[in-house]
């Protein structure tokens, strides 16, 4: 898409609102959908490459990455979000010179935050460590990347107020794409060439997301160079009747910010607590073994955890999006935009969540072999199948907390996220004990389903949500979901049947051929029903017309 056209879709006012979302979302999507199939993709050369030390290393690398998602959320301090909020709050009014204020001095908050951070996550690893020793070089290298992530996230937050989410998305791509190359390449060369320590390549793994974090940063330096004289020339016109002191900006950031924190740390926060509760209660279920735990961790709370958030990924697109359109319809007062844009994002997560779910659910078991390979297949899948319908309450989370923050009720979100972990709390240890290595996959599922159910309850009271509107379509989107579920369930069944004829269909060539026809199929079966139907338009607009003509469907 050319540099105008970006212009003309993002920053012109007159643009339909759920229009704008779409657009939007699309952007966000298609970048963190490509980002996190890198994410996941990346595993199964460099599981080969690891040989016998895989899941040992993938639990490694699992609980180092846990513990630097919380001090990199920490870091951002959810800044970007906050000023992506502000920036469009502004930008509203007409005020887009005190927006770029807020950018320069939210600059500085976030290259002090991530000084800080830094240096307490490095010289703090020996304490953070949870009593594997192992952790600490990992947490060093993952230190630097702090160091570099709050300055790239708060600079999309700025584009972000501008609802202009091409450089967003598409620096994101280019950092996986860094992180990824560099992770291969340095795993390759210490297991393979080298003969090196298992321990070390994973240290080279996690120092990949500094090395993603550079190059993601380069390339919004380049998106805003290019658009600078676009945004100077907004300045220039904007009405100037506002003055806001440094201190009040400063302010303004961190009040908006500090429960950005919590929210944004809300799945991390969940990981966390498994993290550290899963290795004290598991004994109680009769399994003491560390190598046996290390690997039940990492089947639940790393390969589980890193397909599923590909489809969760969706729905925090849509959050991001929601934020400053949420914030300009609050701004105005206009409380049936609000209850408009909240029916269209719970929408739009459940048109792309819901098939996305239950199809992952139906594929779990080839799936997860392309991915990580046979050991414990038959508990990996389900696990994976587990985990993916739990994944629908992440998402919803990710979708509602965000709507929470566009309308200003930060504070209440963050104390609707505290029951819901409090529920997790007390029922971490029954589940564990009762369910194994399930167990911490229900307790967060009833945690987050708490929370949402707090959420939406709140927002029903004071914006009027057209749940009746919702339940029609969502009856529609989950009718041809749970179908096309049971259309992939059933290929994936035949096709195995077929192709155990001719090869072995429990490895990564007969997976992935399995994966292919059943995605394909159903997948053609969902798109093709909910464009036939006309359900579709109800949540993507006019545009699906010529989706329509395209694939010659009346």
């Amino acid at each position: 898409m050319s540099e105008m056209s970006n212009k003309d879709d993002t920053l012109t006012p007159e643009i339909d609102a759920q229009d704008q979302m779409v657009k939007g979302s699309a952007w966000m999507t298609a970048g963190s959908i490509v980002s996190r199939i890198l994410g996941a993709i990346y595993i199964i050369p460099w599981g080969i490459w690891f040989g016998s030390f895989f899941l040992q290393g993938n639990a490694l690398y699992g609980k180092g990455y846990n513990i630097y998602s919380f001090f990199l959320i920490a870091a951002i301090a959810g800044i970007p979000s906050a000023i992506a909020k502000q920036v469009a709050h502004y930008n509203t009014l007409n005020e887009y010179g005190v927006g770029f204020r807020l950018y320069k001095h939210g600059l500085v908050l976030a290259g002090a935050t991530g000084v800080i951070c830094m240096l307490v996550l490095y010289f703090g690893a020996p304490v953070f460590d949870g009593g594997d020793p192992h952790v600490i070089p990992v947490l060093h290298s993952l230190a630097w990347a702090v160091l570099i992530i709050p300055v790239m996230s708060l600079s999309r937050g700025f584009f972000q107020g501008y609802q202009d989410m091409a450089p967003s998305a598409i620096s994101q791509f280019v950092e996986q794409l860094a992180r990824v190359l560099y992770m291969l390449i340095t795993a390759y060369l210490i297991m393979r060439v080298w003969h090196g320590s298992w321990i070390t390549a994973v240290s080279q793994s996690t120092f990949a997301a500094c090395v993603g974090a550079i190059f993601g940063l380069l390339t919004l330096g380049v998106y805003y160079l290019r658009r600078r004289s676009l945004y100077r020339n907004l300045v220039a016109n904007s009405n100037n009747e506002i003055v806001v002191p440094a201190k009040q900006l400063y302010q303004e950031i961190l009040q908006q910010a500090l429960p950005f924190i919590v929210l944004g740390a809300g799945i991390t926060i969940f990981q966390l607590i498994d993290q550290f509760t899963f290795f004290k209660f598991m004994p109680s279920t009769g399994i003491s073994n560390p190598v046996m735990l290390n690997d039940l961790f990492a089947l639940f709370s790393v390969n589980a955890n890193k397909l599923i958030m590909i489809t969760v990924s969706l729905s925090s697109a849509l959050a991001i999006t929601a934020v400053p359109l949420l914030s300009e319809a609050f701004t105005r007062g206009d409380k049936k935009d609000i209850s408009s844009q909240i029916t269209n994002a719970v929408l739009l997560f459940e048109f792309v969540m819901l098939p996305s779910a239950l199809g992952m659910a139906a594929i779990a078991h080839p799936l997860n072999i392309l991915f990580y390979g046979v050991a414990h297949k038959g508990l990996a899948a389900a696990v994976l199948a587990f985990s993916s319908f739990m994944s629908i309450m992440l998402g919803l989370f990710s979708v509602t907390s965000a709507i929470m923050q566009g309308v200003s009720q930060n504070k209440r979100a963050v104390r609707y996220f505290l029951i819901g972990t409090a529920v997790k709390l007390l029922l971490q240890w029954p589940c564990i004990h009762f369910m194994g290595v399930f167990g911490p996959l229900v307790a967060t599922m009833i945690g987050f389903i708490v929370a949402n159910y707090f959420i939406m309850h709140w927002l029903n009271g004071e914006f009027g949500v057209d749940y009746a509107g919702i339940a029609k379509k969502t009856n529609g989107i989950l009718s041809f979901s749970l179908i096309m579920c049971v259309i992939a369930y059933a290929l994936v069944k035949i096709v195995s049947w077929l192709i155990s004829h001719v090869m072995v269909v429990d490895s990564r060539v007969g997976s992935l051929l399995v994966i292919i026809f059943a995605v394909g199929i159903a997948g053609d079966f969902y798109v093709y029903m909910v464009l036939k139907t006309r359900l579709a338009d109800t949540v993507l607009g006019a545009r699906t017309e010529r989706l329509r003509q395209l694939l010659r469907i009346k």
